[in-house]
């Protein structure tokens, strides 16, 4: 039997049969949103091939090549390679008629002429842990809209340099409408007794069947045009799946070594991400400038520095200022040029010897960025990645209900760059977050005579945003002791002003950086004992609160109860606090719910309301752990006494052996962490 599997799909909107081609699309583009095992898929070529004995594509050809260049090869020679594939590939099926193999759907389609739509694919492996990296699979993929059909023909390359059908893994996804708003999806092999499995480009039949069918039926009904580009769309995604492996495997000992307080796999690897892109966009520069000598760099508000870092390593000269210094800068040597220097958006702060400046999740520079590059020179480009919304004298505030914050503040920062002059470019990076959209200026929309024109509308588009902002704050206050159009009088005298002198050596002088010594204020710099009395004030309110509940328990045979009190509103846990607690509690990010989600051993909060944490029911976590967290929960395990073991009424819920918590001082284990960190600094 070759059917792998089928899905009934309900379309009550009129999406199929186009949104089952949209899903299709998805699976040949980037099949890695449904196999993990994948880091993408370049499109190598593109178009309609016959079913006639010709084999030639029969219309114009389009070549859709990953990243803009065909990889160095022309347009033409795509078309002429899938020509030569498609009648290589017609020949090897059913004694050379181009016939399909049953149960799969024959090609056919209205009219003595037929067309096909033949999409050539390379699919890209992720780096393994151990071992050499999987190779590349080519596939050759033949849709048949007039059936409903798309066929994947795998291909596999001889000695002679001519690739032969895989036909063991030879696969149909087929659309079928049943009746009524009712369609089915299915998946058919015709040699499922055969099929190679390699766990990667080639998973199992099983995977197909599950997994990918259920995707592509939750697809084909649920699509909806996102509001963010395809990821990587500006650059080769072969090219980047090769120099990220690469720079992945140079760099992962900065993991091991990290000295940092922040999760060391998620930082270290990010700004592998984002170098990986910016090195092959910078090499397509090159190519499209016909430059030989590598770009240079600023990363304003550089951080870590471990981005400037890999730039420096990888030939591209240029440096990282940031207001504060971190530890991590000691370890990298002389070659990586870090400064330790507060950034204000002025005439002192321009870069006319850089190529590019960068603004790798930059606050409150984000903004200005587009200014810095444009007044610093003509050919100054830049790259930004949004992270907190901040405008030019401030936090951004929002204008438009209609957009997510995310797209609104996105929207704002092109159209600051657009204003500065340049043709705004946005991408979704490969990078482990949730704001991975990079805004980038490379191209001017203006020729340099234009400049002061240009300077003087960027200034002006700066004080406008200045004077909304300013009438939004007094609409939200209700200020009325002065007329807005007094105010706007005013304000316009100013910007004459300014508009004839570029505010002088600073643009806007309300500027806030960031401060240079970084205040702690999520409670973790509360007195142990300030917090060890509320934590125990909450607990004791919470397990004397009526009705209270208990638990029954099981430890040895015997069945005991054990209090886990009442939830209550933060609200009410509130209200039975003196204001003193309150008071101190307002001063840090939070307050009392950060100050109880801080102590999650004893508390859990959820939606609003307090909880005693009841460890017996605590599941473990469902995806595996990376190998630094399971490293870090095992040296942390029995490094702290148990609250309940010593406070509450019934002791701890669970048993000594099982709780990850000390019951007794004798149980106390040295924290290994405690001394890596000692041992670093």
């Amino acid at each position: 039997m070759g059917l792998v599997g089928t899905a009934v799909v309900r379309d009550g909107g009129a999406a199929l049969p186009r949104g089952f081609w949209a899903a299709v699309r998805v699976w040949l583009e980037k099949p890695q949103v449904a196999n993990r095992r994948l880091c993408g898929a370049a499109i190598e070529a593109e178009g309609t091939v016959s079913l006639g004995e010709g084999g030639e594509p029969s219309s114009p050809f389009t070549g859709i090549w990953g990243g803009g260049e065909p990889e160095g090869r022309e347009v033409s020679a795509g078309a002429a390679e899938l020509g030569r594939l498609w009648r290589e590939v017609r020949g090897q099926l059913l004694a050379g008629h181009g016939h399909l193999p049953p149960p799969l759907t024959p090609w056919n389609g209205p009219g003595p002429r037929s067309e096909l739509r033949a999409v050539l694919r390379t699919l890209l492996p992720r780096g393994r842990l151990v071992g050499p990296p999987a190779p590349p699979r080519r596939e050759l993929a033949v849709q048949d809209v007039y059936n409903g059909t798309v066929t994947f023909l795998p291909l596999e390359e001889d000695s002679e340099g001519k690739y032969q059908i895989k036909k063991c893994n030879i696969y149909q996804i087929q659309l079928a409408h049943r009746k009524d708003e009712e369609w089915s999806v299915s998946i058919v092999a015709p040699f499922p007794e055969d099929w190679f499995s390699d766990g990667i480009a080639y998973p199992k039949l099983e995977w197909l069947g599950n997994e990918l069918l259920s995707k592509l039926a939750k697809w084909s009904v649920e699509q909806k045009p996102s509001e963010f580009k395809s990821t990587l769309s500006l650059i080769s995604v072969a090219k980047y799946s090769k120099v990220y492996q690469d720079l992945k495997e140079k760099y992962k000992e900065m993991v091991k070594v990290w000295p940092e307080v922040t999760d060391p796999e998620k930082f270290v690897y990010e700004d592998v991400a984002i170098a990986t892109y910016l090195l092959i966009l910078w090499e397509e520069e090159r190519k499209e400038k016909g430059l030989t000598k590598k770009q240079s760099f600023v990363d304003l508000g550089c951080g870590n520095g471990l981005l400037v870092h890999i730039l420096n390593n990888e030939g591209h000269s240029g440096r990282g200022i940031d207001v504060r210094r971190r530890k991590i800068w000691d370890m990298y040597g002389p070659e990586t040029h870090l400064e330790e220097s507060t950034i204000m958006p002025g005439d002192s702060h321009l870069f006319p010897d850089t190529d590019w400046l960068i603004g790798n999740h930059s606050d409150e520079l984000t903004p200005w960025i587009p200014v810095i590059a444009a007044r610093s020179s003509y050919s100054c480009c830049y790259f930004v990645l949004p992270c907190c919304f901040f405008d030019f004298h401030g936090k951004y505030s929002r204008r438009q209900s209609k957009k997510t914050q995310y797209r609104e503040y996105l929207d704002f920062v092109a159209q600051v760059g657009i204003v500065c002059g340049f043709s705004v470019e946005e991408d979704c990076l490969r990078i482990p977050s949730t704001k991975r959209v990079c805004l980038i200026g490379k191209n001017r929309t203006y020729p340099p005579t234009e400049c002061a024109l240009i300077d003087k509308q960027i200034t002006q588009y700066i004080n406008n945003r200045q004077i909304c902002s300013v009438v939004t704050h007094d609409r939200r206050v209700g200020f009325n002791h002065k007329d807005h159009s007094d105010m706007f009088k005013e304000a316009g005298s100013e910007l004459t002003e300014n508009e004839t002198d570029t505010a002088g050596t600073i643009w806007m002088p309300g500027f806030q950086p960031r401060e240079k010594v970084e205040q702690i204020r999520n409670c973790a710099s509360l007195p142990r004992d300030f917090v060890d009395d509320v934590v125990l004030s909450v607990a004791n309110l919470l397990l004397n609160a009526a009705p209270q509940k208990s638990c029954s328990n099981m430890h040895g045979g015997n069945t005991n109860t054990w209090n886990q009190g009442e939830s209550l509103s933060l609200k009410e846990v509130a209200e039975h606090l003196n204001k003193e607690t309150l008071k101190r509690l307002k001063s840090e990010y939070g307050g009392l719910q950060t100050l109880l989600k801080n102590n999650h051993q004893v508390f859990e909060v959820l939606n609003g309301r307090v909880h005693i944490r009841d460890w017996r029911r605590e599941k473990p976590s469902r995806k595996t752990k990376p190998e630094v967290k399971r490293r870090l929960s095992a040296e942390a395990f029995k490094t702290r006494l148990c609250w309940f073991f010593l406070h509450h009424p019934d002791g701890c819920s669970l048993p000594s052996e099982s709780c990850p918590y000390a019951h007794g001082t004798e149980e106390l284990r040295q924290s290994q962490i405690i001394k890596k960190k000692k041992h670093i600094e």
